[in-house]
């Protein structure tokens, strides 16, 4: 499973989850990141204004700085590379990255299996 690492500009709080006037997106996106680690995904997120270490430490992260400054974020790398800049990858994205099915095989979006037999339990629809 690829490591994903997104490093955010900086924020009130972690998730930016925080205050009066929460983006949706942030809301969203948080909860695809616990939808990702309750799916056992390696995915970490870094605050700028509480983590400016783990951004120096990461030095793609440094060179994306320096050329596009903070203006420029969030920033996703998947196992180090630069996947995705300024905007939030979305459940999709991330389940691709992290070698995910959003689906479970054998299975619709209704939760039907081909073991089911049809949404009656039959062989066929009623």
């Amino acid at each position: 499973m690829s490591l994903i690492e997104v490093y955010e500009p900086a924020m009130c709080c972690s998730t930016g989850v925080c205050g009066n006037d929460v983006p949706q997106e942030l809301v969203t996106f948080s909860a695809d990141l616990d939808w990702l680690r309750s799916n056992d995904a390696d995915v970490r997120r870094f605050n700028l204004a509480s983590e400016p270490a783990a951004f120096a430490a990461q030095p793609a992260v440094v060179q994306f700085l320096q050329v596009s400054g903070s203006e420029g974020l969030p920033l996703v790398l998947v196992d180090g590379v630069i996947a995705m800049t300024g905007r939030y990858p979305d459940r999709d994205q991330l389940a691709r990255w992290a070698g995910l099915s959003l689906v479970p095989a054998g299975a619709t979006n209704l939760g039907l299996t081909a073991e089911s037999g049809g949404c009656c339990g039959g062989s066929s629809c009623c």
